[in-house]
């Protein structure tokens, strides 16, 4: 069965009512439970939660480090090209957003490159609008060859492609490719994605299907959160990371939580989820599932950034740009949203090593796979 046919037997509706329907009785089960099901998620993501949240921060604490150790793995963004074909309602790199295109040259992204690797990072995720006609396989296998002898892992955020175009590029080192479904909402999905391929709904749901039968290394999954309801979301979210690492399980998988953020133009976010709710839901999701990798980005504040270190996140992003050429070529054009934590990568290192954990720059090589 597809994911497409498991989803289609949800109703939005039904699975929102049951989530707030969640009692204490259903949380503690969810606490004590060895083997935590779909519904102890439900639970754990419910308002009936929230007085459990110390509990659950220190079974999270303590399932992170029973698998990740005391380590924390960095990464940084390096955005190709803002030109896209899309409309959306909430994103800067938008088609009605009237603002300088850029796509950059072998020669400007190895000028990003060269900051970048003085940074100190080994793990770089490669970012660009939708654009079909200019960033294309064919673009993304050329950057992949140049800067594949720099990176130990390279990972990209781009639009869906077919599954010959994964399994084009997959030989060209390419780790790990994010597609987050921004909302499973269906007809909320139409209405913040009115023009361009990304309106199609169904094609992007089934895009990790594509991944896994392309056998690519790991998957990014999540939602726009601000979108929806966000534990509507997260719990269809959940409901796809369970179908995928069945079917695919030699694939490995990572959720993010990127909160709604100010850009160009911006759109007010429909639900507004505080910081203790993103707490609740990052510690539901490693209880939830032991493996799963847990990243936050720049857009977060310095102080949530601080305290989340130890509850339950293995990867975080630093010093990031998010324009083309933000790092060397140029830095004052169109940013995709801004960011709310503007320390160095060596700063975040250090904030990590003051907290009794490692800052990881490279725990992945192909080379010792062949």
């Amino acid at each position: 069965m597809s994911f497409n046919e498991i989803f289609e037997t949800y109703s939005w509706e039904e699975t929102s009512r049951s989530i707030y329907a969640k009692t204490s009785a259903d949380v503690e089960q969810a606490l004590t439970a060895t083997k935590r099901t779909l519904e102890d998620f439900k639970a754990l993501i419910s308002p009936a939660a929230a007085p459990y949240l110390e509990r659950m921060a220190q079974l999270s604490q303590q399932l992170t480090l029973k698998r990740f150790g005391n380590t924390i793995q960095m990464y940084v963004p390096l955005y190709l090209s803002n030109e896209c074909n899309n409309i959306c309602t909430y994103c800067g790199f938008s088609y009605d957003n009237k603002v300088k295109r850029k796509t950059l040259t072998s020669m400007e992204i190895m000028e990003e490159v060269a900051v970048i690797k003085e940074m100190g990072y080994d793990h770089v995720l490669l970012v660009t609008g939708e654009a079909n006609q200019s960033v294309h396989t064919d673009y993304f296998k050329k950057v992949l060859e140049l800067i594949r002898p720099h990176f130990a892992h390279i990972s990209m955020e781009v639009q869906p492609l077919d599954l010959s175009d994964y399994q084009e590029l997959t030989p060209y080192g390419l780790n790990t490719v994010l597609v987050y479904q921004e909302t499973y909402h269906e007809e909320d999905y139409k209405k913040h994605h009115p023009k361009g391929k990304k309106s199609n709904f169904q094609y992007r749901l089934d895009t990790p299907d594509r991944l896994g039968q392309a056998g690519i290394h790991k998957m990014g999954l999540g939602v726009l959160i601000g979108l929806e309801d966000w534990r509507t979301d997260s719990f269809f979210t959940a409901l796809h990371l369970n179908y995928l690492e069945k079917k695919y399980w030699q694939s490995k998988y990572s959720i993010s939580f990127p909160r709604l953020r100010p850009f160009s133009g911006g759109l007010e976010p429909k639900v507004v989820m505080n910081d203790r709710e993103l707490v609740q839901l990052i510690c539901a999701y490693r209880l939830f599932n032991e493996e799963i990798e847990l990243s936050i980005s720049t857009r977060e504040s310095i102080a949530f950034r601080n305290n989340i270190i130890k509850l339950g996140i293995t990867s975080i992003s630093a010093g990031s740009k998010t324009n083309p050429g933000g790092y060397a070529v140029a830095p004052q054009s169109l940013e995709q949203f801004e960011i709310s934590d503007e320390r160095t990568a060596p700063e975040i290192a250090e904030m990590i090593h003051q907290q009794g954990y490692e800052a990881v720059w490279k725990d992945w090589d192909m080379n010792l796979t062949r």
